[in-house]
C-alpha cells in the first residue's frame, strides 16, 4: 500500500482556524440582529402612519362625494365606490374590518358622540366623526408605538403601544406625529 505523505507549506485550515471564524461570524450577527429589527420596526410604524393618512384622505373624498357630509365608519365602506366610480375611496389593501398590514392592526369605527348622518351613495349609513386606530399586532416586534387619528385629520401617537384616547385627542394632549 501507498502512502501518502505531506509536503511542507501544503495549505489548509485547521479546526481552530474554522472555529475563529465562525466566532467572528457570531458576533457580526450579534451585532447586526438588533439593528436589522429597529429598521424593521421603525418600517412597519411608519406604514401604520402611511395607512391612517390613507384613511384621513380616504374619509375627505368620501365625506365631500359619496358620504353626503358624513364620514364612513368602517374600511370596507370605504373600499367600495359609488355606483357612478369604478374606484373605492380607499385601496383594497386596507379596505378589510381590521386591515392587517405591515405588522399592525388598522381599525376604523365611528367617533364616540357622533351622530348618525345621512346614508352616503351606496345607502350605508354615515356619523359626524370617526377615529382610526393603528395597534401593534405583536408589541416590540412589529412596533412600539400605537397612532390614532379621528375627524380632525391629525396622526397622534403613544410610545407604550396603546393607541391615544379620543379624549386626549380633542384635548390635544395626545403627541402628534410630526
Amino acid at each position: 500500500m501507498a502512502r501518502k505523505t505531506y509536503v511542507h507549506g501544503e495549505s489548509g485550515f485547521t479546526l481552530i482556524e474554522l472555529l475563529v471564524v465562525v466566532a467572528i461570524i457570531g458576533v457580526l450577527a450579534a451585532i447586526a440582529v438588533p439593528s436589522l429589527m429597529k429598521a424593521r420596526i421603525s418600517a412597519d410604524e411608519a406604514s401604520a402612519v402611511a395607512s391612517l393618512r390613507a384613511i384621513n384622505s380616504a374619509q375627505a373624498s368620501y365625506t365631500s362625494s359619496g358620504g353626503q357630509g358624513g364620514y364612513a365608519t368602517s374600511l370596507a365602506t370605504l373600499g367600495h365606490a359609488c355606483p357612478n366610480s369604478a374606484q373605492g375611496f380607499l385601496g383594497p389593501d386596507l379596505s378589510t374590518d381590521p386591515a392587517n398590514k405591515a405588522g399592525y392592526s388598522v381599525v376604523l369605527q365611528a367617533a364616540a358622540g357622533s351622530v348618525a348622518g345621512i346614508a352616503d351613495c351606496n345607502g350605508v349609513p354615515t356619523r359626524t366623526a370617526y377615529y382610526s386606530t393603528a395597534v401593534p399586532a405583536s408589541g416590540g416586534v412589529t412596533g412600539r408605538s400605537a397612532f390614532a387619528s379621528g375627524s380632525g385629520s391629525v396622526i397622534f401617537y403613544d410610545p407604550s403601544g396603546t393607541p391615544p384616547t379620543e379624549a386626549a385627542i380633542a384635548a390635544r394632549t395626545a403627541l402628534p406625529v410630526h
